[in-house]
């Protein structure tokens, strides 16, 4: 690699990572009564990689997989920030900001491309708590086992029903793997919602798998289409990797979420585990359960006070209901989220469903 592309990796990586960082930042304190204090939190490393972008035009034609991958990461991160900025200025609305944020998984699908090859890159694709492990750090170098990293089925943006996966770049078939199938919001996808999930799905060894619902939003009234097809799904992926019948948890996000009550609690769910995040409940959802898979089963409820979509206390008497239900409930309660993923909750979550906990 010549001396000048390196040193043009080196003025772009760290304002892009850091513009990553911040828009993280924003999707996990988005709410409307704080969003120009977290903007303010935020900072504006957006300037700085504004400032360095034009690095990246004169490269030669042998690094073009490496500038393509930088450009494009940097593109959807500037963009995400342009959308956000439009909104501090008053001239957008508060459905403009989630429109803004949905750049910043593009951002990241781009940049992962980029983890074997520069280590930085990798390093963010990490959980910080984890970036000193020595033996992560060393799987992680090594060169990736066959049928590993991210996939995607029928998962371009705008289509419905298929699915996006990430395994491990370190899975091997000698043992079992706990799976986490993570359920996006109403309106999202899955090839976005895999980004909520894949830094701690590599750092702790889990295979996580994100579909698309089949129509706009999750079968949450009406003919369940989606049931068959998460069960489709499932089927297709234990059928190619070496998952542990005992660890499989459901979880989703806002209507994700609620759909996890809905197929979860179906007598025949294989799921062994389920984790609503800012979902909805409804009673009858209890009442129309089987109330031998009620019994004992591992549920863990987060929930946001500022929640301004699906009030706090729906979660806390969904907690109430499902204990007295036989349910094992686990319910986490946070005091500054409101309706947005609390990505600092996946860690706890595998340890939950590891058994550690």
């Amino acid at each position: 690699m010549s001396e000048a592309v390196v040193e043009d990796i080196v003025a772009v990586l760290p304002p892009l990572l850091q513009s990553l960082e911040a828009l993280g930042f924003v999707a996990r304190y988005l709410n409307p009564p704080d969003f120009d204090r977290v903007m303010e939190a935020a900072g504006q490393p957006d300037d700085d990689l504004r400032a360095v972008r034009p690095r990246l035009e004169q490269w030669p034609a042998e690094f073009s997989d490496i500038k393509t991958a930088l450009a494009t990461a940097s593109d959807a991160a500037l963009a995400a920030f342009a959308g956000l900025r439009v909104v501090q200025n008053g001239r957008g609305d508060f459905v403009s900001l989630f429109r803004a944020l949905r750049y910043a998984p593009r951002a990241q699908e781009a940049l992962y491309a980029l983890a074997k090859r520069l280590p930085p890159v990798s390093e963010f694709f990490v959980d910080p708590s984890l970036r000193q492990d020595a033996d992560l750090a060393a799987k992680l170098a090594a060169p990736p086992n066959e049928n590993t990293g991210v996939f995607h089925h029928n998962n371009e943006p705008g289509s419905r029903g298929g699915f996006s996966l990430y395994v491990p770049e370190y899975y091997t078939r000698e043992r079992v793997w706990p799976l986490v199938m993570a359920l996006h919001g109403g309106s999202g996808n899955g090839r976005s919602f895999l980004w909520s999930w894949l830094r701690d799905a590599r750092s702790r060894g889990a295979i996580l798998v994100a579909p698309t619902a089949t129509g706009s939003t999750w079968a949450l009234m009406g003919e369940d289409t989606d049931t068959p097809n998460l069960m489709r799904i499932l089927e297709s992926v234990r059928a190619r990797w070496n998952i542990d019948a005992e660890r499989m948890l459901l979880t989703g996000m806002s209507d994700g979420g609620t759909f996890c009550y809905v197929t979860g609690f179906d007598s025949a769910s294989p799921f062994t585990h389920l984790a609503p995040v800012a979902a909805a409940f409804h009673p009858l959802i209890a009442q129309m359960a089987d109330a031998e898979r009620l019994r004992g089963l591992p549920v863990h409820i987060s929930h946001g006070r500022l929640d301004w979509m699906f009030p706090v206390q729906v979660a806390r008497q969904t907690a109430q209901a499902l204990s007295a239900a036989g349910a094992n409930v686990t319910y986490r309660e946070l005091d500054d989220l409101s309706h947005t993923y609390p990505r600092e909750m996946n860690a706890e979550i595998l340890a939950w469903l590891r058994g550690d906990t």
